[in-house]
């Protein structure tokens, strides 16, 4: 599943007519690079949840054929249904079974085909260093044992795999991931390891154009 529902409020006004998963770095749109990257790890069925101006994205991407891949869309209305609430929606395009899930709005070189989750674990996060915008992190590893702590801690880089089982409990709504994930915490379910590669959250323009700046001159290399 690619999250793609969000508003980018603090993306605007790039985000005011478009959405943030279809601005482009280097002339291709962000969310073009994880599709080319599911295909290319062996993913052939992906879900795209829609909101804000959702219409643009299923009318660029259609069902898929361009990128190797088959695209179902999870409409959620006018208001997105955030992290958790949009991804329990979806549930029943993706299956009985564990699935991936990323962050429509980052870039990375995570290789999605070595993830998996383990017996025992509801879930499965990629963690990455602290950027300089979120220098306190979110989690901590204990081996690969998520946990919550006060330092030495890392930042979720949106990248995960969950069973359906993680969402036990849910109803159909708006509400956030964060509950869940402490959940899976207390119950020390939830297995992490930490990504050294690249990883940026393109969530300003600032940080836009410093990425695609970056894109432009390894693409020149080649």
């Amino acid at each position: 599943m690619v999250l793609a529902a969000g508003r980018g409020e603090r993306m605007r006004p790039i985000t005011d007519t478009l959405p943030k998963p279809l601005v482009p770095v280097a002339g291709k749109p962000i969310i073009g690079y994880h599709l080319e990257k599911l295909a290319k790890a062996g993913v052939r069925d992906v879900v795209i949840n829609l909101s804000w101006l959702g219409e643009r994205i299923r009318e660029s991407l259609g069902d898929g054929r361009d990128y190797g891949i088959a695209i179902a869309y999870s409409e959620e209305g006018p208001v997105p249904l955030e992290t958790g609430g949009g991804i329990f929606k979806a549930l029943p395009l993706l299956g009985t079974g564990p699935f991936l899930v990323v962050n429509g709005d980052t870039w990375t070189d995570i290789d999605y085909g070595t993830l998996a989750i383990e017996g025992g674990a509801n879930g499965r996060l990629v963690l990455v260093a602290n950027p300089a915008h979120h220098p306190r992190g979110d989690f901590g590893l204990e081996g690969d044992v998520v946990v919550e702590r006060e330092s030495d801690r890392f930042t979720y880089s949106g990248v995960g795999v969950y069973r359906p089982e993680f969402f036990a409990g849910c109803t159909p709504g708006r509400f956030a991931m964060l509950p869940l994930l402490k959940r899976a915490i207390a119950a020390r379910m939830l297995r992490g390891e930490l990504h050294r590669g690249e990883w940026c959250d393109v969530g300003t323009p600032q940080r836009l154009a410093e990425l695609d700046a970056k894109v432009r001159a390894e693409l020149a290399k080649k």
